[in-house]
């Protein structure tokens, strides 16, 4: 996966949660040494999303080969079903669904229209809808129950790892202690020399939904990195949503090609 590729898949990212400015959580818990694997699974599950829809801004930072470039877009979500996002002016547009990844750019006159085999294919990770969610709304990239998993403890995080890493693919979730959502998800490709980290820097609760205030996405590929940082503001949740999206005529179709 090439740093281009990763850029492009940054694009959906951006379609991140968002989080109300009312309340910051306090992360001031302890690390309970006694505490086991599946108890933490469960807690976790205690504090899975429940809203139906959400609507924010985000800002979103996006440094690579020391330029900093920055966009303040604005989010929408009908969670488990689509993600949409749109620039400024409508300069650019994408739109998620559990089978489907569109986006359209009008700077370049250009879109793309895949699956998420595609997007799989590049990062070197199976990827769909529900793990895009996930990873955004501060959850777990993989469901919990379908592994063995072994507990330890890292500073003031729990730290969960399968019980038999792959040799492919190394995974490590860190859980705050205080509300048992995530702190860092971190994904490890050794042979192929990549690495995916995912930090939840701060979380808030907004209308009794504890979600990502700052995350912090560091993506490197031998000596490439990629740094993403999204802000999420003015966040409301259940209100009403809508999803305009259409590709304008005369595009040129984006076709990303495996470069491995």
């Amino acid at each position: 996966m090439r740093i281009l590729k990763i850029s492009l898949v940054c694009v959906f990212v951006m379609l991140g949660v968002s989080c109300k400015s009312a309340r910051s959580v306090v992360a001031s818990g302890k690390v309970n040494s006694k505490l086991t694997a599946k108890q933490l699974i469960k807690e976790n599950g205690k504090r899975e999303a429940n809203f139906k829809t959400l609507q924010a801004k985000v800002k979103i930072d996006i440094i690579q080969d020391l330029k900093e470039s920055s966009y303040t877009v604005n989010l929408r979500m009908e969670r488990d079903k689509t993600i949409w996002i749109s620039a400024t002016l409508g300069l650019a547009r994408a739109m998620i669904t559990p089978d489907r990844v569109r986006f359209y750019d009008k700077i370049n006159n250009q879109y793309f229209d895949g699956n998420y085999k595609l997007l799989s294919d590049l990062l070197g990770v199976d990827l769909n809808f529900n793990k895009v969610q996930s990873l955004l709304i501060g959850e777990p990239l993989y469901n919990l129950k379908d592994d063995n998993y072994i507990i330890s403890i890292n500073e003031n995080s729990y730290v969960l790892q399968p019980k038999n890493q792959s040799a492919l693919l190394e995974l490590f979730l860190l859980f705050n202690p205080s509300h048992f959502k995530m702190d860092s998800q971190q994904l490890l490709q050794p042979l192929k020399k990549r690495f995916l980290q995912i930090d939840y820097l701060g979380y808030q609760d907004v209308d009794k939904e504890v979600l990502p205030q700052d995350i912090k996405i560091i993506a490197v590929e031998d000596s490439e990195e990629l740094n993403v940082i999204m802000e999420y503001k003015s966040v409301s949740v259940n209100g009403e949503v809508r999803f305009p999206f259409k590709i304008p005529s005369g595009f040129d179709e984006i076709i990303l090609e495996d470069a491995n």
